[in-house]
């Protein structure tokens, strides 16, 4: 006596397999799309402006200041540091109170390369939040 299958056909039934080939080549497509652009979606910055007429914030206990000066000079609070000193500084900083907020100040004369690389600094050592410090315009 044979063995038999469900539908009595001794076991030799059609087989039903799903080709996953072109699943797979579809996946790896959108994979390098996004490897590809998910770094320009993050190097961004999303800044809020403040109004003119909305009021200042409240300052915090530990308030955290830092400067760039005409003269290309960097400051945390009041004590000065060279730009080579920040990275490392500022990642100690944020380590120790990671819900650190800093405010950077930077003279008018200062090159905008140079507040990038200071963006930049503080977003490589993870700052939650940066806030940049201005002095309201006036009306036209």
């Amino acid at each position: 006596m044979g063995m038999t299958g469900p539908d009595g056909d001794g076991g030799r039934g059609m087989m039903s397999e799903i080709n996953v080939t072109p699943f797979v080549d579809v996946m790896l497509v959108l994979l390098i799309i996004f490897m590809v652009t998910a770094p320009l979606m993050t190097t961004g910055m999303k800044v809020e402006l403040p109004r003119t007429d909305a009021p200042p914030l409240p300052q915090a206990e530990k308030q955290m200041v830092l400067s760039i000066t005409a003269d290309g000079e960097y400051y945390i609070n009041e004590h000065a540091f060279g730009i080579e000193e920040l990275g490392p500084k500022l990642a100690a900083i944020v380590k120790s109170n990671p819900d650190q907020e800093v405010f950077l100040k930077a003279d008018a004369t200062v090159p905008y390369e140079k507040v990038a690389q200071l963006v930049a600094l503080c977003t490589n050592a993870g700052v939650p939040k940066l806030g940049l410090v201005t002095q309201p315009g006036k009306s036209d």
